[in-house]
C-alpha cells in the first residue's frame, strides 16, 4: 500500500504522526480542500508527465494550470501526462495519491512556484484519502526536489 510507504518514509523523519486520513475521498483538488478545510490553491497537487523515457513530477497549487510553452522552455518537449498505468508503474502511488515522497529512483520531483505564497500546502500521502502539511521548505526538503521552477498559468492574483 502506497501510504505504508509514505508513512516508513516520514518514520526517521518524526513525521509519520503528521500524515492526515480522511474518511473522505482526497482524490481531487476539489475533494482535498474540502477535506483538509482550506482553498482548493493549498492543495499541492503533483502531475505526472514523461520525458524522454522517464517520470517527472512536478508539484503545483490547486489552481495552477500547467502552461505549456513554459514547460516546453524548461523541459525541451511537449507535456505529455502519464496515464494512470503508467503513474502505478512508475511512482508506485495511484492516481489521486501521487505524491513527491517515497518515489522510486530515477523519478524527477520539481516544484512550482505558485506554492511559495501560501505559508503551508497540503501534498497527498500516497493514497486517495490522505495529505500532510507542510512549509514550501519542507516539502523542498522532504520530496528531494530538483528545484523550484515556473511551468504554470492561471494562479497569479490580479
Amino acid at each position: 500500500m502506497s501510504i505504508e510507504k509514505v508513512r516508513a518514509y516520514f518514520r526517521p523523519l518524526g513525521r509519520e504522526g503528521d500524515i492526515l486520513e480522511f474518511p473522505v475521498s482526497s482524490a481531487t483538488v476539489e475533494l482535498a480542500a474540502q477535506a483538509v478545510g482550506v482553498i482548493p490553491a493549498r492543495i499541492a497537487k503533483t502531475l505526472s508527465f514523461l520525458v524522454e523515457d522517464h517520470c517527472v513530477l512536478i508539484v503545483a497549487a490547486g489552481d495552477a494550470k500547467v502552461d505549456n510553452s513554459k514547460y516546453k522552455a524548461m523541459f525541451h518537449t511537449k507535456a505529455k501526462m502519464l496515464t494512470p498505468e503508467q503513474v502505478s508503474q512508475f511512482t508506485g502511488h495511484a492516481i489521486g495519491g501521487v505524491c513527491p515522497f517515497a518515489n522510486p529512483d530515477g523519478v524527477e520531483t520539481y516544484l512550482d512556484v505558485s506554492l511559495k505564497r501560501f505559508d503551508t500546502v497540503f501534498p497527498a500521502a500516497g493514497s486517495s484519502n490522505s495529505a500532510i502539511q507542510l512549509t514550501c521548505d519542507e516539502l523542498d526538503e522532504f520530496s528531494h526536489a530538483r528545484g523550484w521552477i515556473d511551468v504554470c498559468k492561471a494562479w497569479q492574483e490580479p
